[in-house]
């Protein structure tokens, strides 16, 4: 990204502070942008790093990262011209099956799509969609849910957040749930994996990972690229979650989401 930062270091580190408490009292803030309306998306994945930064300070683990805005739809509504990336941490992996309390987030959404799990490094500014696939032990089905620690509309002022708002929010990332049944990444044509997410029993979205780029590999590919300029490569065992390829479903307190892959198995969960 060849945006330059336009923020001082000290508001890049109270803008973070800002983003972890509001996770911490699940209450939302104001978007950032509201406050700074020229700060740049460099900005915004400054303000991610400092975030994640103070968490692993308190003890937490990097384990992947997740991909958003991979579709062209998305892409376009929001006039930009890549997807985006957040840090995932040990703390947001619950198992499949489990009742998760809804008020530890900022406004929870549920979104389907594929994790795939590396076995080898990925680095570099040439990371193909091949490379990916033999670098990857296996895909499996997983459920992102997605907070939002700043306001989606602000409430007086009805200012939509932007998309430099949701990457300094972590790109939205709170949770990630893995279930169904892996596959090596040769063993389907993963554009044509699908899925039917249901909420209470009832069908809300469908969707084909082909949505992510033409191929979810490719998502994982603009992550390896992404970091290549700062030294930062894509390391074995970490989980790195494709992009999604339904549309986000709002979940509150009772409500029971299920997500059928077909072939691949399903995934559950309850929120109390």
């Amino acid at each position: 990204m060849s945006e330059q930062l336009t923020l001082s270091t000290s508001e890049i580190k109270q803008a973070a502070k800002e983003l972890y408490e509001a996770e911490r009292q699940a209450q939302p803030i104001d978007p950032i942008s509201l406050r700074f309306p020229e700060m740049t998306i460099s900005d915004s994945y400054a303000i991610q790093e400092k975030w994640v930064r103070r968490k692993i300070d308190d003890g937490q683990r990097v384990v992947g990262y997740k991909i958003g805005y991979t579709s062209r739809a998305m892409q376009k509504a929001l006039n930009i011209k890549e997807p985006d990336y957040g840090v995932l941490l040990e703390d947001m992996v619950f198992a499949d099956g489990s009742e998760i309390e809804v008020s530890q987030f900022c406004d929870p959404r549920i979104e389907m799509e594929l994790a795939f799990i590396l076995k080898e490094e990925l680095s570099g500014e040439n990371v193909t969609v091949f490379d990916v696939l033999n670098a990857t032990d296996y895909v499996v089905p997983a459920l992102e849910i997605i907070a939002a620690r700043s306001h989606r509309v602000h409430p007086e002022t009805q200012y939509k957040r932007t998309v430099k708002d949701t990457i300094a929010d972590n790109a939205g990332n709170a949770g990630i749930i893995m279930g169904g049944r892996p596959i090596k990444p040769d063993a389907k044509d993963l554009r044509w994996c699908g899925g039917l997410l249901y909420l209470n029993g009832l069908l809300e979205e469908t969707g084909l990972a082909a949505a992510v780029l033409n191929h979810p590999a490719n998502g994982v590919s603009w992550v390896a690229k992404r970091f290549a300029p700062h030294g930062v490569s894509l390391k074995p065992g970490q989980i790195i979650l494709s992009g999604s390829f339904t549309a986000p479903i709002a979940v509150k307190a009772g409500d029971t989401v299920h997500a059928d892959y077909g072939p691949l198995g399903g995934i559950s969960c309850h929120f109390v």
